[in-house]
């Protein structure tokens, strides 16, 4: 299993009354095919529409340490202790877990 084809996708419930869609995995891009990228991303949609959008240190093939980042990410959405930003994404993205 890889990060490429098979992206880490959950829906969170927040504090405010809505959700927010968590995706991890490698990003689509029309000029280059998928299995020659390795950059990994974390992207955020809220109400339908992009709101963030940050690349990790991670490999297509750190699905474990992805699945940890994904946890953090989705405890700290559901608690209101993380914001829907990229800003407040950038922090977890740059360590590994």
């Amino acid at each position: 299993m890889s990060l490429r084809g098979e992206p880490l996708e959950v829906e969170v419930p927040i504090p405010d009354g809505s959700t927010v869609r968590v995706r991890i995995g490698v990003p689509d891009d029309s000029y280059i095919a998928k299995r020659e990228l390795d950059t990994v991303t974390v992207e955020l949609y809220q109400h339908g529409e992009h709101v963030a959008a940050v690349s990790t240190i991670l490999d297509a093939d750190q699905t474990d340490e992805a699945h940890a980042l994904l946890h953090e990410i989705v405890d700290g959405l559901a608690s209101g202790a993380l914001a829907p930003t990229a800003g407040a994404l950038e922090p977890l993205v740059d360590r590994l877990r």
